[in-house]
């Protein structure tokens, strides 16, 4: 089992107090021992775990504390109440309190209190129903860390893949014509310089993914591959990035293939979220290449409709903590002094 040790805790939001958030980070904690996980602190509406999960609960006020107490008992940071709970029956003050713990655990982890932030699903419909604009919690989280949404890159993680979508939450019709050799240029550093810091892979293996079917086929099926795509592939290699593209998406993603890249960029969101989800549907991670801090997500929504009948998977939020822990280590080698 790899090391996961890390001296600080992970802050863990609990997401919107009526989704799973809070059964799954409380089963995550049930199972550290047989996962090897680190010390990590559930944050939110305690009354949200207690609703959904009779286990032991060390109500914790700071993240010394927390650490103390993951041994015997799930550390809680309780933020606020956020009213009448009812597990699957999202509020306005649920979502109120789901902003104020994403604010929190990005303080923690922005000031090194914490090793890195975990974040648990959210409701989009209850945010915005209560003024919040942004897109999701990516968008947030970039804006509070001082970087531009378009310098914070959404990569899928599990064990055998790793995938970015180069265009994420817009139409179909419309990634034609967002997909730019200067978007590709720029994501695809900031993929590879977090591989490198995240990750301990000195020299990345990517990969960029054609656009139409066959990639093209020289221009019959479009020409986005030779007029977007392979400028940009070549000013990357130009930049000692090693990198390979555009490729056939119908392939690309086949055993053996694959296996010969450290991460896939894809033109569009179900490009490459679909052959992602097809392998780790149950231990994929959502993260955010290009912060200051390291971010990572479960892959997976608020569940409404199972929530408090205890058929939350924890595997997702398992895996998300795993992955946090390891890329905090990877920094910490990384800025280590040589002996």
């Amino acid at each position: 089992m790899p090391d996961l040790s890390t001296p600080r805790p992970i802050a863990v939001t609990m997401g919107d107090p009526a989704g799973v958030g809070p059964e799954v980070a409380a089963r995550a904690w049930a199972a550290r021992r047989e996962h090897g996980l680190p010390p990590f602190v559930a944050i939110g509406d305690i009354a949200a775990i207690e609703a959904v999960w009779d286990g032991p609960i060390a109500r914790v006020g700071d993240l010394d504390e927390a650490a103390r107490s993951f041994d015997t008992a799930l550390p809680v940071w309780h933020l606020e109440d956020s009213g009448p709970l009812t597990p699957g029956a999202p509020t306005p003050a649920g979502a109120t309190c789901a902003l104020h713990t994403l604010e929190t655990g990005i303080g923690l982890t922005r000031n090194g209190a914490s090793a890195a932030l975990v974040t648990g699903p959210v409701s989009k419909h209850a945010l915005h129903g209560i003024g919040y604009t942004h897109p999701g919690q990516t968008e947030f989280i970039a804006e509070r860390c001082g970087v531009t949404a378009t310098n914070a890159v959404m990569m899928l993680a599990g064990p055998s893949l790793r995938v970015v979508p180069l265009t994420v939450h817009i139409p179909l019709f419309e990634v034609a014509e967002r997909l730019t050799t200067e978007l590709i240029v720029a994501k695809a550093r900031i993929v590879a310089r977090g591989l490198a810091r995240d990750f301990g892979l000195a020299s990345p293996r990517l990969a960029i993914a054609g656009l139409n079917p066959h990639a093209g086929e020289s221009g019959q099926l479009g020409r986005e591959e030779i007029t977007v795509i392979a400028p940009a592939v070549a000013q990357l290699a130009e930049e000692g990035i090693v990198v390979d593209g555009p490729l056939a998406a119908d392939a690309l993603f086949a055993p053996g293939i694959r296996d010969q890249y450290d991460a896939i960029l894809c033109g569009y969101h179900d490009q490459a979220l679909a052959p992602f989800k097809a392998l780790h549907f149950h231990d994929g991670v959502n993260l955010t290449l290009g912060l200051p801090i390291i971010r990572t997500s479960p892959d997976h929504g608020t569940a409404f409709d199972i929530a408090g009948k205890g058929k939350a998977d924890p595997g997702p939020t398992i895996a998300a903590i795993a992955m946090a822990a390891r890329m905090a280590a990877a920094r910490d080698r990384a800025v280590a002094p040589a002996k």
